[in-house]
């Protein structure tokens, strides 16, 4: 299998992930969920991200910010592992502003098109068959559960987001893009502010 370089991996993984957002905002109508003016920020929730080609079309959108801007992410980056780690330390799940957020109060990402695949489906209920045949739900943010609550008291279908083809897609991705190296490597398991910590990736 032929490896990709980095542009053309980057140009299949926006592919991937428009094809997510569609999937996304059509379960968003049914439902009736938007984010304005939510009570919870989802910026705030601990979340790891965990293939190459993501990490490195990060660095990608982190590389073209001007090096004040950098430089104020990276600081906050090390503030956010810190915390994390203090509170993973006492038996605690983070809650912990992503360093990316611009507004805390709005929860604006400053890095919105090189956001990861997790920031763009959390929200909607969505599912994934993992390769051991075994089924991951989430039911959804705090808000839309609400919502579904209400469709279903009213007797309407609630609309669930199938990750499985996604993943796939990005697995296939993530092994064009490494290439015969990814055996060897280390598996990612990283928050973004680890991987902003951590630099861009090595793949050799």
């Amino acid at each position: 299998m032929k490896k990709l370089t980095p542009n053309g991996a980057f140009r299949k993984l926006a592919a991937i992930y428009d094809a997510m957002v569609s999937r996304y905002v059509e379960s968003a109508q049914v439902i009736g969920l938007t984010c304005d003016d939510c009570a919870e920020n989802c910026c705030l929730t601990f979340f790891q991200h965990h293939t190459y080609v993501e990490w490195a079309y990060l660095w990608e959108g982190l590389a073209a910010l001007p090096p004040e801007r950098l430089e104020a992410v990276r600081q906050r980056a090390h503030e956010y592992v810190e915390q994390a780690r203090e509170a993973l330390s006492r038996g605690l799940r983070p809650r912990v502003m992503c360093p990316l957020n611009l507004d805390r109060e709005q929860g604006l990402c400053g890095l919105y098109d090189h956001r990861l695949m997790i920031c763009r489906m959390h929200g909607v209920p969505n599912e994934l068959v993992r390769p051991d045949g075994r089924r991951v739900s989430f039911p959804g943010c705090q808000r839309c559960q609400g919502l579904t609550e209400g469709l279903r008291a009213g007797g309407h279908a609630v609309p669930v987001v199938d990750r499985t083809p996604l993943y796939k897609e990005l697995a296939a991705l993530e092994m064009r893009f490494v290439g015969a190296n990814l055996r060897r490597l280390p598996k990612v398991d990283h928050t973004i502010a680890e991987m902003i910590v951590l630099g861009p990736p090595r793949l050799k």
